[in-house]
């Protein structure tokens, strides 16, 4: 299934409304959150992938917020949309931003995650230790004042894929919800909201010690040349998730699922595989 054959909708929900892209079927739900400087468009080389290989496919697009800096916290607009679509038990698949709103998601609703694929992120890890370190590789205002795609997108996909990367830089700039069917959901689904809504509840806070007794089996993602997250961060999550994979995409920076889709999408499939077995066990 290609992405053009995903249904676009708005859910009206007692936590907001919630666009998203959702492909149906009678597969097993994998959730995508995507990045914070992207949208649900930006997953169009996974989602022929997973729903290719019998995954439903439900795609989020967050909503604006404007007002304190975050983290946020989308769990109760994720959860209210898994309700509303009668999904029981679900993978999830974060990048980036997205990584972090799927650790908070997975802290408040761990039984219904089957497996948990946290790529290119920082986590939203709130420990002093690790905000101190995160400061420190990337320096504030010097990091933020960098072009979006030297952040974001690797030296060796900028070097060989200009068209790609022109591609990237254009769906990142839509807004969320930019695809909704009619004007009016549209600009419901993207308007402006306060920041109170999305504020951090303490009991889905990322902490070490949180992230050290989460059961869900996870998969930890990073590209070899990511300034967000470079391979010995993904090692310090390791060193904190025992139990979780790792896998280092080469030649890609923030963005791997966009810069070297076929390899990681073979890694996530690989893993998901494992976790959609526990179907047949009832679990």
């Amino acid at each position: 299934m290609s992405a053009a054959l995903m249904n676009d909708a708005v859910a009206e929900l007692p936590a907001g409304p919630v666009f998203y892209r959702d492909s149906g079927g009678a597969g097993v739900a994998v959730v995508l959150l995507h990045a914070a400087s992207g949208n649900s468009l930006m997953w169009q080389h996974q989602i022929p992938a997973l729903t290719g290989a019998g995954y439903r496919v439900v795609a989020i697009d967050y909503r604006g917020v404007h007002g304190e800096p975050g983290p946020y916290d989308w769990s109760d607009q994720i959860d209210a949309l898994v309700l509303h679509l009668n999904i029981e038990r679900l993978h999830m698949l974060g990048t980036a931003a997205g990584g972090g709103a799927a650790f908070q998601y997975v802290l408040a609703h761990a039984a219904k995650v089957r497996s948990l694929v946290v790529a290119n992120s920082h986590g939203n890890v709130t420990d002093k230790d690790y905000v101190a370190m995160g400061k420190r590789i990337r320096p504030s205002p010097q990091f933020d004042d960098l072009p979006v795609d030297f952040r974001e997108l690797g030296p060796s996909y900028r070097a060989a894929d200009p068209g790609g990367v022109a591609r990237w830089l254009a769906l990142s700039a839509r807004k969320p919800g930019s695809e909704a069917a009619s004007a009016n959901t549209r600009e419901e689904s993207i308007a402006p909201v306060s920041a109170q809504r999305f504020a951090l509840k303490p009991e889905r806070m990322v902490t070490w010690a949180r992230l050290e007794a989460l059961q869900v089996p996870t998969l930890l993602i990073t590209g070899d040349a990511d300034l967000y997250t470079p391979p010995s961060v993904l090692r310090m999550f390791s060193s904190h998730m025992k139990t979780a994979e790792s896998a280092i995409i080469p030649e890609t920076g923030h963005s791997s699922y966009w810069e070297s889709p076929e390899l990681f999408n073979a890694t996530v499939l690989a893993f998901l595989r494992k976790h959609s077995a526990l179907i047949s066990t009832g679990r």
